[in-house]
């Protein structure tokens, strides 16, 4: 579940957000000044603010640029008029968007789950190490080690057991994955994902007969379990 600080001082108002939002599967905190938004970031991490420009103590602005340099994640002005927002010095501070009031839920809710999905993925793009349990994969020196015993993967190999596991526990369609490894469409014939995959799962030492690392999803494609590897490494 993704937290969300709602930083609003109309009470009204910030109680609506905050009942939609929960509504629609997030956590989300709630201050009204803007002088109390360093002390919260000193105990908490949510994955996105929605911070109002007009607040009391200090202005939204001010807040943004006290946090920003220790703030990594998505934030979203609310502003009461389009004139009374310098776009130009929003952005300059870092935020990531706005939203004119009255504030319409629906579009507030998309522009969340944009830069969240942003966010997402700018992190599994810059990950240059995965582990689970025992198993460690480098994204750099394309080194994988099982026990601290190094596998010997070919390239096509590191780049298929890369795509599985910066997804983990998503089922990657076929399609997608033949797209991103042969570099064109699937026409449904080709089964060279399919040996890639057998071959994978036998340098991991997954069961052929029985996958339960690399698990085939009946129509979905493949899964790559980090459950899998946690479990064997509790074993």
């Amino acid at each position: 579940m993704n937290h969300i600080l709602l930083v609003e001082d109309d009470l009204r108002l910030a109680n609506l957000i905050a009942k939609f939002l929960g509504q629609n599967g997030f956590q989300v905190s709630m201050l009204h000044q803007g002088d109390t938004v360093v002390n919260f970031l000193k105990k908490n991490s949510p994955d996105l603010i929605i911070l109002d420009v007009m607040l009391p103590k200090q202005d939204g602005f001010t807040v943004c640029r006290r946090i920003r340099s220790s703030y990594i994640h998505p934030i979203i002005f609310l502003t009461a008029k389009d004139s009374d927002f310098d776009h130009v010095l929003g952005l300059e501070i870092g935020a990531d968007d706005y939203i004119i009031k009255p504030v319409e839920p629906h579009v507030l809710l998309a522009r969340i789950n944009m830069l969240l999905r942003r966010k997402k993925h700018s992190e599994k793009n810059s990950r240059e190490h995965l582990q689970f349990g025992l198993l460690n994969i480098h994204k750099s020196s394309r080194q994988v080690s099982l026990s601290s015993e190094p596998i010997e993967l070919t390239s096509h190999e590191f780049e298929l057991l890369w795509l599985l596991a910066s997804n983990a526990g998503e089922p990657q369609s076929r399609e997608y994955i033949h797209k991103q490894m042969i570099g064109r469409e699937y026409d449904g014939l080709d089964r060279s994902v399919d040996v890639r995959i057998s071959r994978l799962r036998k340098k991991l030492g997954d069961c052929s007969e029985n996958p339960y690392r690399i698990i085939t999803v009946w129509g979905k494609g493949y899964l790559f379990s980090s459950s899998a590897w946690e479990e064997a490494n509790v074993s």
